[in-house]
């Protein structure tokens, strides 16, 4: 079982940066795939990117494609979420999540998740 913990989140104005992380731990964070969604107020929760065990593999909504990115780092078992030009619809509580095996984008695919970081972006 791994426990995630999200950092990171907070207000920006649109057009700025943000860069989340996720930390993992109890378990052997190298073996999941991660992933991250978000879900803003009075909507249903969304896939926003996800990678693979080892980070060769990524995949992305097209909301984000060329704003974000996302990566890894095994050694200090942490996933992180680069975010640039932002948006006001990108506001959203953001949620980091592990699953065993490949990579997907369905959030009931994924078998853990943070508590999640809220991202504000302001207009």
């Amino acid at each position: 079982q791994v426990q995630l913990v999200e950092s990171g989140g907070g207000l920006v104005q649109a057009g700025g940066s943000l860069r989340l992380s996720c930390a993992a731990s109890g378990s052997t964070f190298s073996i999941y795939a991660m992933g991250w969604f978000r879900q803003a107020p009075g909507k249903e929760r969304e896939f926003v990117t996800a990678i693979s065990w080892n980070g060769a593999s990524t995949d992305y909504a097209d909301s984000v494609k060329g704003r974000f990115t996302i990566s890894r780092d095994n050694s200090k078992s942490t996933m992180y979420l680069q975010m640039n030009s932002l948006k006001p619809e990108d506001t959203a509580v953001y949620y980091c999540a592990a699953k065993r095996g490949r990579r997907a984008v369905v959030s009931a695919a994924y078998e853990y998740w943070g508590q999640g970081t809220q991202v504000t972006v302001s207009s």
